[in-house]
């Protein structure tokens, strides 16, 4: 990020701007009606993206069982009502291209294995659209998983026939850099101008394969490409609009949208703020502007820097987006191409401190339940947002390899 640092009149001013929207968003109350909290109960829940893996490996806490901290665990689940959670197995950018990026995907899924060992009467891993449904009637949360980063494939694609038998069920092409499957929409370096070549191929075996492609992190070109080439239905796994986020390429524009929309996609709104509110991305890159204005005058060294987010939130109030604004964004989607392509990616446990009010957890879908009943969404309209529209796309997708393999 470029910028100087702000005068310190600039930055009161911003302390007292960020102050009262937290104030004017903090006064209103979400709470779910028993209706809500029904329906929510009642349905099954999938969301596209929760970084559970990894969080579990960062600082190992057991998730069957109530957590501090955090954004998901098993009793809170229970309390939303989300029952099909797609476990992220993420890997970092900063491993593509090494042996460890595929090791650590199989850590990962590992450790869900084990979440599932150590309490098989609460979790089940799902490997497809008849596991998630016939769980649910069971009484079990599914743990469906999708890889972020295929960095992990290294090029083989017998790595990802390993990976479709561990249970990966979607693939995010790329992370937060090109890689050699795609171009990242937060990589200026536009490597392939969309895919690679391998990744043209890839996004042909994963349709044979039955693995869901997922363009969350993609650049444009390489969204674009994948439409062209693909056979199936695409998502978004964990995407929001850049209609409220102008120039926030991670985010899908309404041309893209109204693309995705043709293909029979589904784009899953993420919740972190900074998806969902240019005010968030802003105070983002304020922070980044600050710390290089910091080091700048300090120096690398500068003790400073230890606590230097915890210190700008003090003086510059996080402006935490709403589960209004997170609605907006799902009303926007179904106004461009209707309610059968939007469902729900919040990256629970993958965007940190930033989660928006009315939604910080996953025991708070009765929320989001209700404000879509509050905006005239019907039973039927809400159960395709919820979980209807991606096991739509995963059924088609499972429906295409089995042909394939038919054939």
């Amino acid at each position: 990020m470029k910028g100087r640092h702000p005068r310190p009149v600039l930055a009161l001013s911003i302390t007292a701007l960020f102050g009262m929207f937290a104030a004017s968003v903090e006064a209103k109350d979400y709470t779910a009606s028993e209706k809500a909290i029904r329906l929510a109960k009642e349905n099954i829940i999938v969301d596209g993206h929760i970084d559970v893996p990894y969080r579990v490996k960062e600082k190992w806490v057991d998730v069957t069982q109530a957590t501090d901290g955090g954004d998901f665990d098993y009793p809170r689940a229970v309390e939303g009502g989300l029952n099909a959670p797609f476990m992220s197995i993420y890997v970092p950018a900063s491993l593509d291209n090494s042996p460890e990026s595929t090791q650590l995907a199989h850590e990962l899924i590992d450790s869900v294995e084990a979440i599932v060992a150590r309490a098989p009467d609460k979790f089940a891993i799902a490997r497809s659209t008849k596991d998630v449904r016939s769980q649910f009637a069971q009484g079990l949360i599914s743990l469906p998983m999708g890889m972020e980063n295929g960095s992990p494939i290294q090029g083989d694609l017998n790595n990802l026939s390993a990976f479709y038998a561990r249970g990966i069920r979607y693939i995010t092409l790329a992370h937060s850099q090109s890689n050699h499957i795609s171009d990242s929409s937060y990589d200026l370096r536009r490597k392939w101008k969309g895919l690679s070549p391998f990744g043209k191929t890839l996004v042909k075996e994963m349709n044979n394969m039955g693995i869901m492609i997922d363009i969350s992190h993609v650049s444009d070109d390489a969204f674009y490409q994948v439409i062209a080439l693909t056979k199936t239905p695409v998502i978004a796994s964990h995407s929001s609009l850049r209609r409220f986020t102008p120039g926030f390429e991670r985010n899908m524009d309404d041309d893209m949208i109204k693309k995705l929309g043709e293909n029979g996609g589904v784009i899953m709104i993420n919740f972190g703020s900074s998806f969902v509110s240019k005010e968030a991305g802003a105070w983002r890159t304020g922070l980044s502007q600050a710390r290089k204005a910091l080091i700048e005058k300090e120096g690398e060294e500068s003790p400073k820097l230890a606590n230097f987010e915890e210190s700008y939130r003090e003086e510059v109030p996080y402006p935490y987006s709403t589960l209004d604004e997170v609605l907006d964004h799902i009303d926007h989607v179904v106004q461009l191409i209707g309610v059968e392509h939007v469902g729900i990616g919040s990256d629970y446990d993958g965007v940190g401190d930033s989660l928006p009010i009315g939604l910080k957890d996953v025991a708070a879908f009765p929320n989001l339940v209700q404000g879509l009943l509050d905006r005239g969404y019907s039973e039927s309209d809400i159960s395709k947002i919820l979980s209807g529209n991606l096991l739509r796309v995963w059924q088609s997708v499972e429906d295409y390899a089995s042909s394939y393999t038919d054939n």
